[in-house]
């Protein structure tokens, strides 16, 4: 975890860059993994650079780098939600179709997604709220979601009105059933398990606390 992440770690809640540090110091070294649109983009920007960390993105790269800065805005160098990245050695293009047989057929260990709701089985809900403005697309996260080793969340554990994202079962149209493993939120991290939701690590809540926001039995981690 980098010095800033240490610091809103003890305060909580945490940024948004807080967050994505912490699943950063989380992917294993030399795995696969997509970074899906929005927010989970961020932790391209936190892993080491001898993280030997394999970034795909679904309009068909592997190797990608950190987001582009200021003089390294190439206009056909993009991730999936249009964002100016970079490359790094060895990075390879391919085709859209190529791209999803990766997502689909079990080639990635890791995708990081965003969430409006996660139930407490490891449903994902991230693509319509129903909202009236709202416009939906479900795109490559249900691919993603069903096809990557470990899905792992990242999301605000309450909405702006203060509603819990974290349910017990999700009210929006599904992504996908049972697929989630972890959830990295503002306040905490949970573990989705076969025996319940386990609590990993908290910013600033208690786990009681945090149980009683949710109205959510929660696990310690054991140990």
């Amino acid at each position: 975890m980098n010095p800033t992440s240490q610091v809103a770690a003890a305060q909580g809640p945490l940024s948004k860059h807080d967050i994505a540090a912490l699943i950063a110091r989380d992917i294993p070294q030399g795995a696969y993994v997509n970074l899906g649109i929005g927010q989970p983009t961020l932790v391209a920007d936190h892993l080491p650079a001898d993280s030997g960390v394999v970034l795909h993105t679904e309009n068909g790269m592997l190797n990608m780098g950190p987001a582009a800065k200021e003089g390294q805005v190439d206009p056909d160098l993009t991730n999936a939600g249009k964002v100016p990245v970079t490359e790094l050695p060895g990075a390879a293009y391919f085709h859209h179709a190529d791209s999803f047989a990766m997502m689909r057929g079990g080639h990635l260990d890791i995708c990081v997604l965003g969430a409006f709701q996660v139930s407490t089985a490891g449903d994902l809900a991230n693509w319509h709220t129903g909202a009236p403005d709202a416009i939906p697309a479900v795109g490559g996260a249900m691919d993603l979601a069903i096809g990557a080793k470990k899905v792992f969340v990242m999301m605000t554990l309450f909405t702006k009105d203060g509603k819990p994202k974290l349910v017990p079962e999700c009210g929006y149209p599904l992504t996908g059933l049972g697929c989630v493993d972890r959830v990295y939120t503002d306040l905490a991290v949970f573990d989705i398990t076969a025996q319940g939701v386990t609590v990993r690590e908290t910013f600033g809540p208690t786990v009681d606390e945090l149980a009683t926001r949710l109205d959510l039995p929660l696990l310690p981690t054991p140990g």
